[in-house]
Parts: C-alpha cells; structure tokens; sequence
C-alpha cells in the first residue's frame, strides 16, 4: 500500500497483489505421487520377440469397449514397422497385425514408430482413445534410412477410422517436426525422436494439442557427446505443429530424458519418462507440472530398473496406467530374452507365462 498527503489530507492507497500460480511442486506432494504409482511386482514379459531377428519396443496401452489394445513397434535390422495386439486382462496379449509397414520412395521409407495421440490421460479414467475429425490419429518417428533409428529422423501424423483392426493408417505425406525446420532450437537441430501427444482443453498452453517429445541437437555434453532431452510443440488441429518455448522441459544436459507419457491426477499432471546414461543403465522416472509446461523433477528412487535378467541392460520407455485399483507400468525390457516388452504392477499378480 502507499501513503499519498495531498491538500492536509492522508489518503490510504490499497494496492492488490495478484498471487502467482505455484509452478514447483513441494516435496510432500512429490513423494505421494511416488507412493501412488510405484510398482514394486514384476510379473514379467507379456510381449516377447516374435524370433530371434525382430525386437519389440515402446508400448502404447489403450482401451476400446471391453478390449484392451496396444500399440508397439518391431525392429529387424532394416528399420520400424507399428503392430497392434490385444487383451482381455491387460497380461495376456495377443498379436493382430501391422498399422505401419515399409514403403518405396517416401520419406518415412523405412523408419514407421506409431504412437496413438489423444489417449485419455485421466488416473485411473477410461484409457479410450478420443477422436478428432470422425478420426483417431497417430504421431510417429519416420525415416528412409536403414538401421537402428539411423539417419535424420522427424515426426509424422496419420490417422485412421478404426484404431481397434491392423489395417494400414493413413500417413500425411511430409513430416510435421523435422530438424531442419525454421523454427528449429540448439535441443532439436539434430534429430527428433519418439512423441506423445494429448488433448489439452483447458488450453494452458493456448492450444488444445500438445505433443511432448524426445530430440538431440548438435550441442555436446561436458564429453563432447550428444544429449537427448524432451521438449514441447503445440497445434490447433494436430496436422500443424510448432515449438513451444526456447529450452526443453526435462534435461539432464547428458545422455537420455525421453519416451514421455502423461497422467492427470486431480490438479496435477504426472509426466512418466526414461532416463539413460546419466547413472548406469536406463531406468523410469518421472515429473509432475501444474500447467503442462513448468516440471518439477522427482529426485527418489527409480519407478523401474533393472534387477532381473530379461531387464538386467537396460528397463525403459513407460506407458503406466491404472485399472480397478491396480496401477500396470508396461516397459521395454532389454536382456537374456532380448528386447521385449513387460510389465510391473502394484499388487501381486504372479508370473507371466511367457517368462522371467
């Protein structure tokens, strides 16, 4: 307030300070989301290499009625293809097909990791899939070179009218995200990777989508090594995207933060993600946010890592849900049984028969 004399009189000036929304949140509240979603029970492989040339990898788990569904992608040495398979149970998968395939002379040729958008992000809500124009829709990692995520990779969108048969998606014909773009940023100028997107309704940040997602740029470590962080893009109708910030959301400034997944819980936003190579091996972690944008970096214990030998390299890339008040925490598990996708859970509910 201030006091302003004029003419013999005191007058009392009342200025309103208008409170600031909080953007760190306390530890306290940090360590209860921990407490919620751990999963201390391994129950094992429940997607393992359909043979010993094909990998599988980053699981997206959704529902459709009284089916589960999830999408993963294969590696065989060539490149990415997207499948689908589905549960009754959430433990017993079974493999229907493929979304994405290789093509000829595109520019997703041989690099085709799908990851369905718009998946309901409530805790312990429906985990149906919303749709957008009449359609359900997709965000991919594409390329045309061969090999392990090789050469410059960017973001695509497609979209189908049925998400639950494996029938081909249709793909836009030029990636969305690139590193050559003109709004490209020092994280991202070198390649992009894995994405995630949701619908946003409150617009917190002015958009109702948002697409979090994994890039590399050309800036080096304190080593002189390449760093992969998660960043953040917006859109109005999910066809075009632009960054959102100058600087990524999550960081380490060495080695890997990616492959994000995102819970509401209440006024809080859970964001699921991996770490690698800033401690040994790769382990799952998380962040909670206010506002979809300020992050606050859980500093405990990891939610996954590695301690059994189909996970003993590397325990990574989360999709964590909870049904009927048990919370499943889907991984990809790299090991004595290769790269294979498993599962933890909160509560005890044996051991796959696919394998330990």
């Amino acid at each position: 307030m201030k006091l302003l004399i004029t003419s013999g009189f005191l007058f009392l000036i009342t200025c309103t300070v208008w409170a600031q929304p909080a953007t760190t949140v306390p530890a306290e509240k940090m360590r209860a989301v921990f407490e919620e979603i751990k999963t201390p029970f391994k129950y094992g492989i429940v997607v393992p290499q359909p043979d010993a040339g094909r990998m599988v990898d980053s699981p997206t788990v959704f529902r459709k009625g009284d089916t589960w569904y999830m999408t993963y992608i294969i590696f065989d040495g060539k490149g990415y293809e997207t499948w689908l398979a589905k549960s009754a149970d959430l433990l017993h998968w079974t493999t229907q097909g493929k979304l994405m395939s290789f093509t000829d002379n595109t520019w997703d040729a041989t690099q085709k990791a799908g990851y369905v958008a718009l998946v309901d992000t409530e805790w312990g809500g429906s985990y149906e899939v919303e749709k957008f124009q009449n359609r359900f829709w997709l965000s991919y990692l594409g390329g045309s070179e061969k090999g392990y995520e090789a050469g410059r990779l960017g973001i695509g969108i497609a979209s189908t009218k049925d998400l639950s048969k494996p029938f081909e998606v249709e793909r836009l014909p030029q990636p969305v995200l690139s590193a050559v773009d003109a709004d490209v940023r020092w994280y991202d100028n070198k390649t992009i990777y894995k994405s995630l997107v949701i619908r946003d309704k409150t617009k917190k940040t002015g958009y109702p989508f948002v697409m979090y997602y994994n890039a590399k740029g050309e800036k080096p470590d304190a080593k002189g090594n390449g760093f992969e962080n998660i960043a953040m893009a917006v859109s109005s109708d999910l066809t075009h995207w632009k960054r959102f910030g100058q600087e990524p959301l999550i960081t380490r400034k060495t080695g890997i933060c990616g492959d994000a997944q995102i819970a509401k819980m209440g006024d809080l936003y859970v964001m699921f993600y991996f770490g690698a190579f800033w401690k040994p091996g790769a382990f799952e972690r998380f962040a909670c946010s206010y506002d979809l944008v300020h992050w606050t970096d859980w500093t405990g214990e990891d939610l996954i890592a590695s301690t059994e030998p189909y996970d003993k390299t590397y325990a990574h890339k989360p999709w964590v849900i909870k049904w009927k008040g048990v919370v499943y925490h889907f991984y990809n598990a790299v090991g004595d049984k290769g790269r294979v996708i498993a599962v933890a859970t909160s509560k005890d509910l044996g051991t796959s028969p696919v394998g330990r």
